[in-house]
């Protein structure tokens, strides 16, 4: 396989049917991981898998957050042998079409790579400027106390080489919201691995609500800090 891309979900049924063909087109393989969606997200996965052996699903007791899923997700991926492992959002606000362009830079340049909204050619549509300020603060925070080398250390579109999740200690991981991503980012630099971005054009979902809420945005202020001073 070229690779595999991990999808978390919840109640994304009307999303993830038509995401998953999309993603095939670069043959590549999906790992959904669904937190028991009420929607039955889960079982239509299951039955799309009885027909593609590249479709792969963990399914799990409940709503246990995005950064366990993930983790999850990469463990499974590992141990299927991926040497490439994406992240990707559900929702369509993560173009399929950049799927080429993440795995090109992996292959030929970086051991991260991002789908940034914030270096040049990237950006958002769709957004209110309250949005806009959270995102791209959060951004200049997280970048500032970490020194991280990228801008958009938030953004949930990326893809790894293998050997960069092989290295790091995974259960160490204590962020589960969108501070995930921020302290992937970190942990990655801070093992000595290379990150690089390429830009995207980010929308707002097509389907449904957005999951970012008070909590989320808090407590990556506070992980941000955390990861500066050595917690964890």
């Amino acid at each position: 396989m070229n690779g595999i891309v991990v999808i978390p979900t919840y109640n994304e049924c009307e999303n993830i049917p038509l995401l998953i063909p999309r993603i095939l087109e670069h043959d590549l393989h999906v790992l959904v991981v669904d937190d028991n969606s009420p929607d039955g997200t889960g079982r239509l996965v299951a039955e799309i898998a009885q027909s593609d052996s590249r479709i792969h699903l963990i399914s799990r007791a409940g709503k246990l957050g995005l950064g366990t899923a993930y983790i999850a997700g990469f463990r499974r991926a590992l141990d299927l042998g991926a040497p490439y492992i994406f992240e990707m959002d559900a929702d369509f606000s993560h173009d399929p079409a950049y799927l080429p362009q993440l795995l090109d830079a992996a292959r030929n340049h970086f051991d991260l790579v991002i789908g940034s909204r914030y270096v040049s050619g990237g950006g958002t549509t769709d957004w209110g400027l309250l949005r806009q300020l959270i995102s791209r603060g959060g951004n200049v925070y997280a970048r500032l106390i970490l020194g991280l080398p990228v801008a958009d250390s938030t953004g949930g579109f990326r893809c790894y080489r293998r050997h960069v999740l092989e290295t790091l200690d995974l259960g160490a991981v204590r962020s589960n919201g969108y501070a995930f991503q921020i302290e992937m980012a970190y942990r990655t630099h801070r093992s000595g691995f290379t990150l690089g971005e390429i830009p995207i054009i980010f929308p707002d979902r097509r389907v449904g609500r957005s999951k970012m809420s008070r909590k989320i945005v808090i407590e990556a202020l506070i992980n941000v800090w955390k990861l500066r001073l050595g917690k964890f």
